[in-house]
């Protein structure tokens, strides 16, 4: 359970990333109250997980969640650059976060 909240606060993560860019520094009303939700969610739920995890692998996947996250919808929504480097290293992040994951102990 511990790690779906982990899943979830990272899914929030990219929430509060994209909203972040479209409130162009807080002066969009809309998209800055969104970052403020996705955000204290996204916390708030990283808070509880770690009630169970250990803080490095659970951090790692909240935060890989978020950046590949963000960076893949910043490429499909956004006109963000797509590049076969971008991918590559969303690639190398993502397996990154798994294998710090896995090699954590077993809460």
């Amino acid at each position: 359970m511990a790690w779906l909240l982990v899943i979830v606060a990272g899914i929030l993560e990219t929430g509060f990333a994209v909203c972040l860019k479209l409130s162009h520094g807080f002066t969009r009303l809309w998209p800055t109250i969104a970052f403020a939700c996705f955000a204290l969610s996204s916390f708030g739920l990283l808070t509880l997980a770690l009630k169970k995890l250990d803080v490095g692998p659970a951090y790692a996947v909240w935060t890989g969640i978020g950046a590949a996250g963000t960076a893949i919808y910043g490429m499909i929504f956004l006109g963000d650059l797509v590049s076969t480097l971008k991918l590559v290293s969303i690639s190398f992040v993502i397996v990154g976060v798994i294998g710090l994951q896995l090699s954590g102990s077993a809460h």
